[in-house]
């Protein structure tokens, strides 16, 4: 090993802890917060009790320019084996999760209640509706109590403010895999949640009498 070689590796790490702590907080509240307002991720959601204090906030949000009555049926039909989840499927699909993202409503899937479980997959832990209030809320908690998904629907002019909110707790998640989360986790789920949240506004927008089963 040459003398210069362990201050070479001392700068690039010196480097990399720099623009780790100059850029990275920033990027991670830009893809944690992506559409939302600063309002809208300070408010306190339905389903935020479900899960605090928790490791992972994300607030994410988009307009849609129809009323909450006609976004809530492609919400309340979501899930695997159900109405898919409107993102990426393959990739859904390459963790077993059964996706297949309907661009109709699905009468069969309309009729959603407290209590009732939803699978995520063969292998994942399924998801408990824990809220349901038509039109303005959904909340589900999975069944090992990690992780709350929420969504709320809020009247604008004439249009509707989808709001999605995930709250995850890492319980005894190693330092590795905290760091994993961190680094691929957690902007992935924007790429994910974006695709999800643009395909419920189109699919709502262009709704009419053949798209309804």
């Amino acid at each position: 090993m040459t003398p210069g070689r362990p201050m070479r590796g001392a700068t690039w790490a010196a480097a990399a802890l720099l623009l780790t702590a100059t850029t990275v907080p920033f990027l991670r509240r830009w893809y944690l917060t992506w559409g939302a307002t600063p309002e809208e991720t300070r408010r306190t959601l339905p389903g935020d009790d479900l899960l605090s204090p928790a490791d992972m906030i994300s607030t994410r949000a988009i307009t849609i320019d129809v009323p909450p009555e006609r976004v809530w049926p492609w919400l309340v039909q979501m899930g695997s084996g159900r109405g898919g989840a409107y993102t990426y499927d393959w990739i859904e699909n390459l963790f077993g999760l059964g996706m297949h993202s309907a661009d109709r409503i699905l009468p069969e899937f309309q009729n959603l209640d407290v209590g009732d479980v939803l699978p995520m997959g063969q292998n994942g832990p399924g998801m408990r509706v824990e809220v349901c209030e038509p039109g303005r809320a959904l909340a589900f908690r999975s069944e090992d109590g990690q992780w709350v998904w929420s969504f709320t629907l809020t009247p604008e002019g004439g249009g509707t403010r989808l709001v999605s909110r995930n709250r995850i707790a890492e319980t005894g998640a190693s330092t590795g895999r905290r760091l994993a989360d961190r680094l691929i986790m957690e902007p992935g789920s924007l790429v994910m949640e974006r695709k999800m949240l643009r395909g419920i506004r189109d699919r709502a927008q262009s709704e009419g009498k053949s798209h309804v089963g």
